[in-house]
């Protein structure tokens, strides 16, 4: 994963269609350079002379303050300050804001085959934009065996060894008014603090069934059966129940699975025959959810047992 995580890239041609810029300056050829910093660059430093510690590699953008700054300087002065600024591995320009069509940047540009583009809208607005397509685009990504569905508004996954049900349970799940959103191989993106899963694009909507086949969610159960991205909040892993396991009722077994360096609650449950298990999984999901806010039946339990004791002993 790691080389191809170093090979990711973002060309500027899709930064064009994505942000729906205007081109000033380079063809169609200059669209195929490419970004691998998921950030921008306002270049204040750089403008100024400033040459160390500068980085090349993210698209610059060009604001009010930047444009009202070169203003000062001359046609050759303009230039020599662009020629910084328009490297090899910088990818393109953007001007936003109050930044007028510079003459210079655009001679300058067209010659190198450089391109530079107008953005319709405030600088802020250009920022949030391309910094979050690009974080998502460029973000680690891995791939995980399992299932992954929406229940009660969290993105689940449920994990386990090959043949233990998964995918049956799944179909239970989304009888019972849940959303599918990958089974089998889900695709996880991580973006900031966040994991989110999709499905690979030729198993969107399918879940296989073992004896029936591939069946699609959508046509079966309606699109509301099927999601096509969310965010993992919970894992839960699927284990065959051995008499020789060791349990203990008031504290189950939990802990945490790590995805792209986060931490993400997973709770192994043990199943046996003759179990509703898409019972057990909704219940589950539900303490899960009263957990985060604070809630936690089985330490109340423990807190009622032990105000008990300490009655009968008062009593005794």
């Amino acid at each position: 994963m790691a080389n191809e995580e170093l090979n990711k890239r973002v060309y500027v041609r899709a930064i064009k269609e994505q942000l729906g810029l205007i081109q000033l300056a380079g063809n169609d050829e200059s669209l195929n350079r490419w970004a691998i910093a998921p950030d921008i660059n306002r270049p204040g430093l750089e403008l100024s002379g400033f040459l160390e510690s500068n980085d090349l590699k993210r698209v610059v953008i060009l604001g009010t303050k930047e444009y009202e700054y070169m203003c000062k300087f001359d046609y050759q002065t303009q230039r020599d300050r662009f020629e910084i600024i328009t490297d090899s591995f910088t990818p393109c320009i953007i001007l936003a804001g109050g930044f007028g069509e510079m003459q210079s940047l655009l001679d300058l540009c067209n010659q190198k085959n450089f391109p530079v583009f107008r953005y319709e809208g405030q600088t802020y607005q250009l920022i949030v934009e391309l910094v979050s397509f690009l974080s998502e685009n460029l973000a680690p990504t891995d791939n995980l065996y399992g299932v992954m569905l929406n229940i009660y508004g969290k993105g689940i996954m449920i994990t386990g060894k090959s043949g233990i049900g998964k995918s049956e349970l799944a179909l239970d799940l989304i009888n019972r008014g849940h959303m599918l959103v990958a089974d089998d191989r889900v695709d996880v993106t991580r973006v900031h603090k966040s994991l989110l899963c999709t499905a690979p694009k030729i198993l969107k909507r399918m879940l296989e069934i073992r004896g029936v086949g591939i069946v699609d969610v959508t046509r079966m159960f309606g699109a509301n059966a099927y999601l096509n991205r969310c965010q993992l909040d919970f894992v839960i892993k699927l284990v065959k129940y051995d008499e020789g396991m060791e349990s203990d009722r008031l504290n189950p077994i939990t802990e945490s699975f790590d995805v792209l360096g986060l931490e993400v609650p997973m709770l192994t449950i043990p199943i046996t025959e003759g179990k509703s298990l898409s019972v057990i999984i909704e219940a589950a999901v539900s303490n899960y959810l009263l957990n985060k806010l604070g809630f936690n039946s089985n330490e109340d339990f423990k807190e009622r047992y032990r105000k008990e004791l300490e009655l009968n002993g008062a009593e005794q």
